[in-house]
């Protein structure tokens, strides 16, 4: 079993950044890839940016240039580095660890970027 905790999401104005974090606890040797999705009201959720035990980062193109995905193995941490924010950034953002049998997911962390 794993368990992923995020934290790190608040209300911020257009053009700023924020800094969502994700700890992973359990079974951590058996992650392969850990990553980041969203889903704003009345919209399924989306991948944002993932990243492979490897360090290999995938992006949606919508967030390409603006957030960076990071990880600490010594913490079992990884990180979205959220820079330019956009109204249309607003999300309920999960984190995500997969194994390979099944994925986890975190509770969710709310994102709100006013214009």
């Amino acid at each position: 079993q794993v368990q992923v905790v995020e934290s790190g999401g608040g209300l911020v104005q257009a053009g700023e950044s924020l800094r969502l974090s994700c700890a992973a606890s359990g079974s951590i040797f058996s992650i392969n890839v850990m990553g980041w999705y969203r889903q704003a009201p009345g919209k399924q959720r989306e991948p944002v940016a993932d990243i492979t035990s490897g360090g290999s980062t995938n992006y949606a193109d919508s967030v390409k240039g603006r957030f960076t995905i990071s990880r600490d193995n010594a913490k079992n941490s990884i990180y979205l580095q959220m820079n330019s924010l956009k109204p249309e950034d607003t999300a309920v953002y999960y984190c995500r660890a997969r194994t390979a049998v099944r994925g986890y997911w975190g509770q969710g962390t709310q994102v709100t970027v006013n214009s």
